[in-house]
């Protein structure tokens, strides 16, 4: 999301002034039962239904305060009683001060801050994901009673991770669609509550819908790029998270993106926003826009001709709240032109009021979590979850002759060398807040051994080589080497995306250089959110293990020596296919298709449809120890039990598909258990990645990614999971109109890396 790309003065003052109102400490509650003003209104009875309440509400209202609470930087209306508030505050990974929202200092210092997104991600562990977002929210609402935050969150970033060069690709789950709806379902979850009541403990935001994934490269920029993107990628890649935060995560709200979608601006467009997310999904909640979405489709895309048009086209959409001016600045006109009514505005303030009654906004100082408190904030408890998450997170990539983990006894002296080798800020990545502390990598591993330290590149960047005799002296002294190379927000970030996949300036050639003079063990550690080619690495037998440690949060130094010295198994798998340099320079960031086509020499995206050379695969990832699998138990036959007889006459492809919305669904759930075994002396945990491909057909390039399943085994131990499957979502595929399908014949059930299948025969049946 969401820097300002700019504001007016105006609202500049009013950002201000409420910061400088909140600092005087927690402003009154809206109908605060010692407001004899208020105490009569009916919007203020929390016994009343909600929507009865919202509708009193906005009957109070005038238009110009109805226009002027449909913006970010809502204004207070003192004769109803009702404070100011800012809308934008964001909980990435852990709740953060980019957004005027929330910020720190005096009894809130910090906040917990926990590793990258697609660092957590690489732990495929659902339920960690949840316990994030409810240790999140834990802190918010703290902050919040202290008036220090507020209540609506725009997280998380569930984008697909489409092209290894964006500079947000750190924020999202990864390139997979299903992983990156089960990650956005899982965190929303963890931040709004159990939804008792239809209450939320915070309002979470999925974004950015849609197809955004590009923020500026080779002089095409965001707020310029019309996505072009095929029904068929549109609905199998680009929707399925989103689909998935709405349907199975409840998310409160979710952001329209910048860029245009075959010549739409998303917040301009009606089938996107109203049909889909509020018709089809059902969204309980409010659309907004991210920051001056609305103002750049009328400035930068002049998708219409004047700025009345624009916030037409926005509300009528289905937008209801902007952040930044626009609508501020320009609803009166639309509505004294005739292009929208009052009542349109009525239906967007409507879905707002309704998010800030769920969270008890209007229901006084009896608030539902009011005991939440700084005490609450960087718990023991909470640093070590952010400890425990930056483990799990961590992937190890190689380990020649099984260097790792390294023995105390015997490297007893360990140079850490590299331009990431003391990082603090860069562990956090990007939309972070201010930590409870760090735990660099050389305080991580100065706690386990003696350490000979040198930085060998100033920076990232590594523009010189200078350095470099330092660091090969300490290589040739002590009895291992730790690299810690990679990125940091100067190379990717938002307004970032990187120019090309290898090591940045000289890095390449100081690891080599260290490798190459070192008398022990040589480990490579890459702290980064995107992939990075590190080919000679991989060949270097010099090199003798490389980890990717994506960025792991305030405790990542702990992390990466704890996983180095054996504290801890590394169980991570990569959210994320690792291509080689030649990969981005045959492929445009601005060509959307998931798909390879032939004709054009364009050789498709991510692990389900590229079939070139990797450096890492999606999933990839070693352990300390040796796990088996062993199908236990599973299904031969599956009949697929058919709504009616036009289902049978609508079949196409010569009988061999079946419309999903022809299958009764809900009888249609494969079960099968897997036996994992860990035959090593080391306990360890083990990701279970299952993958669907259909049977032989105009389909059959696709590999899917339909579950995968987190488990714990100690050392000689035997864990039997049961792996569930549904055939009209998993085993399913989508036609080049975008419909989904079921493929009629032998579906193959990959564990793993395919050394193991079942076979799944789907056929045709009528119910009685």
């Amino acid at each position: 999301m969401a820097c300002f790309k700019y504001l007016s003065l105006m609202a500049i003052a009013l950002v201000i002034c409420a910061l400088l109102g909140a600092a005087e400490g927690r402003v009154p509650f809206a109908c605060d039962p010692n407001n004899g003003l208020t105490r009569g209104f009916k919007f203020c009875r929390t016994h009343v239904p909600i929507h009865v309440r919202v509708q009193d509400l906005i009957g109070r209202l005038t238009l110009p305060e109805k226009i002027r609470l449909v913006v970010n930087n809502a204004i207070e209306v003192p004769r109803l009683g009702i404070q100011g508030y800012e809308w934008w505050s964001e909980a990435l990974h852990g709740v953060s001060n980019v957004g005027p929202g929330t910020r720190f200092g005096g009894a809130f210092p910090g906040a917990t801050s926990f590793p990258q997104v697609i660092t957590t991600a690489a732990s495929f562990n659902q339920s960690l994901w949840q316990q994030i977002g409810q240790v999140v929210s834990d802190e918010a609402r703290a902050m919040y009673n202290g008036g220090m935050g507020g209540l609506t969150y725009w997280s998380p970033n569930v984008n697909i991770f489409r092209d290894p060069r964006w500079g947000r690709g750190q924020e999202t789950p990864g390139e997979d669609p299903v992983l990156a709806g089960k990650y956005a379902a899982s965190y929303v979850q963890g931040l709004q509550g159990d939804g008792a009541g239809n209450r939320l403990k915070v309002a979470a935001c999925c974004k950015h819908y849609t197809a955004y994934d590009l923020d500026n490269w080779n002089g095409v920029d965001r707020f310029h790029f019309n996505a072009e993107v095929s029904k068929q990628d549109l609905e199998d890649t680009y929707n399925v998270p989103f689909k998935s935060c709405v349907l199975e995560g409840k998310v409160a709200s979710v952001m329209c993106s910048y860029n245009q979608v075959n010549g739409k601006p998303t917040c301009a467009d009606s089938d996107l926003l109203r049909n889909t997310i509020r018709g089809k999904w059902h969204l309980n909640g409010y659309i907004v826009s991210d920051c001056d979405s609305v103002a750049t489709f009328y400035d930068n895309q002049h998708y219409t001709r004047t700025p009345e048009e624009a916030v037409a086209v926005a509300i009528k959409a289905g937008l209801d709240l902007d952040c930044g001016p626009f609508l501020a600045l320009h609803t009166d006109g639309a509505i004294k032109q005739g292009l929208i009514t009052e009542n349109d505005l009525n239906l967007a303030l409507a879905n707002l009021i309704t998010v800030q009654m769920r969270l008890g906004m209007f229901d006084g100082p009896a608030q539902p979590y009011a005991n939440l408190s700084p005490r609450d904030v960087c718990t023991q408890a909470h640093q070590e979850l952010a400890l425990d998450a930056a483990r799990q997170g961590i992937v190890l990539l190689k380990n020649k002759g099984h260097a790792l983990p390294l023995s105390p006894q015997h490297q007893r002296i360990v140079g850490v060398i590299g331009p990431n080798s003391d990082a603090t800020v860069t562990m956090i990545g990007n939309y972070a807040g201010v930590a409870c502390g760090y735990t660099t990598p050389l305080q991580g591993i100065t706690r386990y051994v003696k350490t000979m330290h040198q930085v060998g590149c100033r920076n990232v960047a590594c523009g010189a080589n200078d350095l470099f005799e330092r660091a090969e002296a300490v290589a040739k002294q002590v009895d291992s080497v730790v690299l810690v190379m990679g990125l940091d927000q100067s190379i990717e970030a938002e307004f970032k995306d990187r120019v090309g996949l290898l090591l940045p300036g000289h890095q390449q050639e100081l690891v080599s250089r260290v490798a190459k003079v070192a008398k022990g063990p040589v480990i490579l550690v890459i702290m980064s959110g995107g992939p990075v080619d590190v080919t000679f690495a991989k060949k270097d037998h010099k090199i003798s293990s490389i980890l990717w440690v994506g960025y792991p949060g305030q405790a990542g130094g702990t992390a990466i020596a704890d996983v180095i010295f054996g504290t801890i198994n590394p169980g991570g798998k990569l959210p994320n296919t690792w291509y080689p340099q030649e990969y981005v320079e045959k492929v445009p960031m601005t060509n959307m298709n998931m798909r390879p086509n032939p004709a054009s020499v364009y050789p498709g995206r991510t692990y389900r449809f590229y079939k070139g050379p990797v450096v890492f695969s999606f999933g990839h990832g070693l352990s300390y120890t040796r796990f088996t699998h062993t199908l236990a138990i599973a299904p031969k036959e599956v009949s697929v039990p058919l709504t009616s007889l036009d289902a049978l006459k609508n079949t196409t492809f010569s009988r061999q598909t079946l419309k999903v919305s022809h299958a009764n669904c809900n009888a249609l759930e494969v079960g099968f258990h897997v036996d994992v075994k860990n035959e090593g002396s080391i306990d360890g945990s083990e990701t279970l990645l299952i993958f669907s491909k259909p049977p032989n057909g105009k389909w059959n390039s696709v590999k899917q990614l339909v579950n995968f399943h987190k488990v714990h085994v100690p050392s000689g131990s035997k864990i039997r999971v049961k792996v569930g499957v549904n055939v009209c979502n998993d085993l399913s595929i989508v036609d080049e109109f975008g419909v989904r399908r079921i493929p009629i014949g032998k579906h193959k059930l990959y564990i793993g890396d395919a050394k193991h299948s079942i076979s799944v025969q789907t056929k045709q049946e009528l119910e009685n």
